[in-house]
């Protein structure tokens, strides 16, 4: 199930508001969002929500564990039987077919492999309960005695497949003293509805384009055709995303939880290291707080520190050599950055930065589509004019009848909306007051009418 369907829309959410604010005190209302979460983890992969449970359960006693033994080697050796186990589950659904087929490539060998499907969300869980059962070995937060309150933080349905990843040391204070004010409900309808428009109306719409140019044969698209795919995949999965994290947020408020933001404009950066700033917030400090600092952070091996990260960062987004070389790319340039010309990378002109850091991740978008290194090669090959042709006719007639979209893209990119909207409510609170529900209406009267006879409409993040 997906936010952005009929069924989620109309059935779902509906239903899981009315149960939840029908109960007449906090411990029914978080058994109400436990089995709503388990009810919307298990409506495509029943069988993978055992697996959601173990995983939770592991956490849960390790970090009794700890804290009965705190400072001494039982404890520690709960948190590494903790992370051995969830990363091992991990590895086991996501890797398995990767390390054998390099096996098999590499020695000559023919194991056989079938394949696991990968549950939903297992990289995004798993990250979720090792930071918990991290932070109390580090006694950053208290234990969580109750299981049914662990299991609403992990299985939480708004975040549970896609992230954000929540930390439960953000949440900790919402789990027992929380409550929803009108305020907060309007607040989650304008986070919702403003993911809603990212989805629904903008990144499927790119995303329409991108299949048609970049899904063919490649030695058949011009130059300018393959530019203007990677443009729009780049404007897909940024608006795909942060979407689903908007979303997210929203839903949150609703049940009296606050997610922290996880995009912030990432488009408007001025170098490759503000843009991570600004891009997959949540992962990037788990990967910042749990590896990085850990291992040295600027202090000591900072290249070494780096390159782990950043390799590591690849692989978490897929069994793939191209997620691998994605992540290297970039760590690659914030080594750049950090260690060459003195830092001047890091101090450009504005309008030179974004040109640059623009180009980079827009390259970065390649590595990271192409999974076949084939498909990549040819893709580089004709965007640099390998095929001959700079321009041809589909690519003329895509970029003209999408010129509207390809304008939409780039200015809701940057925080001009959101200026002009903070300044309408200041200068004209009772026009804001009025334009506000009228835009609500617009954005779901046009996404409703995109999604009637959609039989597939999936985030891109799922499938990591």
């Amino acid at each position: 199930m997906v936010f952005s369907s009929l069924l989620f829309l109309c059935i779902f959410l509906p239903a899981v508001l009315l149960l939840y604010y029908a109960s007449k005190n906090l411990t029914y209302k978080n058994i109400v969002l436990v089995i709503a979460s388990l009810l919307f983890y298990a409506w495509g992969e029943p069988f993978y929500v055992l697996a959601l449970l173990f995983s939770s359960l592991v956490n849960y006693l390790a970090a009794f564990i700890i804290e009965k033994h705190a400072g001494t080697c039982k404890a520690r050796l709960a948190l590494c039987v903790a992370v051995a186990i969830c990363l091992g589950l991990l590895g086991t659904f996501k890797y398995t077919g990767f390390f054998v087929e390099n096996i098999n490539f590499l020695l000559g060998t023919k194991i056989p492999f079938h394949g696991f499907a990968l549950p939903l969300g297992i990289s995004f869980y798993t990250f979720q309960t090792l930071s918990y059962t991290i932070d109390v070995y580090r006694k950053n937060c208290k234990v969580q005695r109750s299981f049914l309150k662990f299991l609403l933080y992990v299985s939480m349905f708004p975040q549970l497949v896609a992230g954000p990843i929540v930390r439960y040391v953000d949440i900790e204070n919402q789990m027992d003293n929380r409550r929803v004010t009108a305020k907060d409900f309007e607040e989650g309808i304008l986070w919702f509805v403003k993911g809603m428009f990212k989805k629904v109306i903008l990144a499927n719409s790119a995303g329409s384009v991108v299949s048609l140019l970049l899904e063919g044969d490649l030695t058949l698209l011009s130059a300018g055709g393959a530019w203007l795919g990677l443009l729009l995949y780049a404007f897909q999965i940024y608006y795909d995303f942060s979407g689903y994290s908007d979303m997210a947020i929203g839903l949150g408020r609703f049940f009296g939880f606050r997610f922290l933001e996880n995009f912030n404009y990432p488009y408007i950066s001025k170098n490759v290291t503000e843009f991570w700033r600004r891009w997959h917030i949540s992962l990037g400090t788990f990967f910042r707080d749990y590896v990085y600092i850990p291992l040295g952070g600027n202090r000591h091996h900072h290249i070494r520190n780096i390159l782990v990260v950043w390799f590591l960062t690849g692989f978490w987004h897929g069994a793939s050599w191209n997620f691998i070389l994605w992540g290297l790319y970039y760590a690659l340039f914030l080594l750049i950055e950090k260690k060459c010309f003195g830092g001047k990378l890091l101090k450009l002109p504005c309008w030179i930065g974004s040109v640059y850091n623009g180009i980079v991740v827009l390259l970065g978008w390649a590595l990271f589509y192409f999974t076949d290194f084939k498909r990549l090669s040819q893709f580089f090959k004709t965007a640099f004019g390998g095929s001959g042709i700079l321009i041809d006719t589909l690519t003329k007639g895509e970029f003209f009848g999408n010129l509207f979209l390809l304008i939409l893209l780039f200015l809701c990119a940057t925080p001009i909306f959101k200026i002009c909207a903070d300044k309408l409510k200041e200068k004209c609170p009772k026009v804001h007051a009025i334009l506000t529900p009228v835009w609500i209406v617009g954005v779901l009267l046009v996404s409703f009418t995109l999604l009637v006879g959609e039989t597939y409409n999936p985030f891109l993040y799922f499938r990591f």
